[in-house]
């Protein structure tokens, strides 16, 4: 998954194999199981400097294609990403020369998202992150047919707002580190942030359902049940807690979990498919409409583990959700863990034979949740305090 190049040798990470190419999103989900847990710490450095260098107008990559074509930007979610993957970077390793060389690119990220950038990507009045246009969708659920998104998600998406809260609050213990001419930004961050919290829980929160709203968009919210929500628990900065978010993983575990990842959606919604199968518009069409999605099973146990505060009896549960994966090793690619499962029984595999965030998020969620190793230096004095 982590290929090196040469002339000049370029660290980076392939999104899966046999043909994906290098995606911005899947890299820094995936980097932290990768690299970190693995002890890979140059090749995490490698691959933050190769997306920061691709900065533009706040955003990373969403795709670096082969040489002699233009990078693609279409993404909300690469530059939230990156900026968790340098957090997870840092309190393993507390390189502040690294910190030193990216904070700008982490400052330029959030006042570029909070002013607005491109594919109408912007902070509301309220403090919220709203993205989309009408081109083509910009979070990882981004199938398209006949020109039409899928899965449409314009506006507030959920795991969205996960990311911008924590990338506000990353940003401002980041500036207070370095202080000077930083000093009068991390205050600034830490205002933004608790104002857009308050909006999330008016806005996002269905209290007659105990669950995260998906995405209130320009004709409401969405009332369909998917797994985004787990990404604001198992942040380093988490915006849903304490009795909303058990509310929510109760809801999750019932309708969206397999042994092999979440489901996108619940069986329980008429927009439901089952198996990914057929032509490239049916699989298409099933791609974030119900298969299962093994890198969210990481988000999850994380999740589950600080909902019970790290008690035994949730590493005994982290460890049998990531039971299953151990067999599937010696399915479909040998060693390694697919791109996604079908929803309904027997969660047959499908898509790339290896997926990097697919290996990365569960080797994160083994090491971190169930073998409880995690980052050496995440006592590092004024970061993670």
């Amino acid at each position: 998954m982590v290929a090196g190049g040469v002339e000049p040798r370029e660290t980076s990470v392939l999104a899966g194999y046999p043909w994906f190419e290098e995606w911005g999103r899947d890299a820094f989900i995936a980097l932290p199981g990768l690299c970190l847990v693995t002890g890979r710490f140059d090749e995490a450095r490698g691959v933050i400097r190769r997306f920061c260098a691709c900065l533009r107008d706040g955003l990373i990559p969403n795709r670096i294609p082969a040489p002699g074509r233009d990078a693609d930007y279409r993404s909300a979610d690469a530059s939230l990403w990156f900026v968790y993957a340098l957090w997870k970077y840092l309190e393993y390793t507390a390189d502040l020369d690294l910190l030193s060389e990216t904070v700008d690119a982490v400052m330029q990220i959030v006042e570029a998202y909070a002013r607005g950038t491109r594919f109408g990507i912007h902070s509301t009045p309220n403090g919220m992150l709203w993205q989309g246009d009408d081109v083509a969708p910009l979070t990882w659920m981004d199938a398209m047919v006949d020109g039409r998104a899928v899965t449409p998600r314009v506006g507030w998406a959920v795991e969205m707002n996960g990311l911008w809260y924590n990338a506000l609050h990353v940003a401002a213990r980041l500036t207070r580190v370095l202080g000077g001419r930083y000093a009068d930004a991390a205050e600034r961050y830490l205002s933004a942030a608790a104002r857009m919290r308050k909006s999330f829980e008016w806005l996002m929160w269905d209290a007659e359902r105990g669950v995260a709203i998906d995405v209130r968009g320009p004709d409401g919210p969405d009332p369909g049940l998917r797994p985004n929500q787990v990404i604001c628990m198992f942040l380093p900065f988490p915006l849903l807690t304490g009795d909303k978010a058990a509310s929510a993983l109760r809801a999750i575990m019932e309708e969206l979990y397999t042994p092999f990842g979440m489901r996108t959606l619940s069986p329980r919604d008429d927009q439901y498919v089952g198996r990914y199968r057929g032509g490239p518009a049916e699989r298409d069409s099933a791609y974030h409409q119900g298969t299962a999605w093994p890198w969210l099973t990481g988000p999850l146990v994380t999740a589950i583990r600080r909902a019970d505060g790290y008690a035994e009896a949730s590493r005994s549960l982290a460890g049998r959700l990531l039971e299953p994966f151990k067999r599937h090793l010696c399915d479909a690619g040998l060693g390694t863990i697919s791109e996604l499962f079908d929803g309904d029984p027997p969660h047959e595999p499908g898509g790339c034979v290896s997926q990097a965030w697919s290996v990365g998020e569960i080797l994160r969620a083994y090491v971190e949740d169930y073998l409880e190793i995690g980052p050496e230096h995440a006592g590092l004095e004024g970061i993670s305090g």
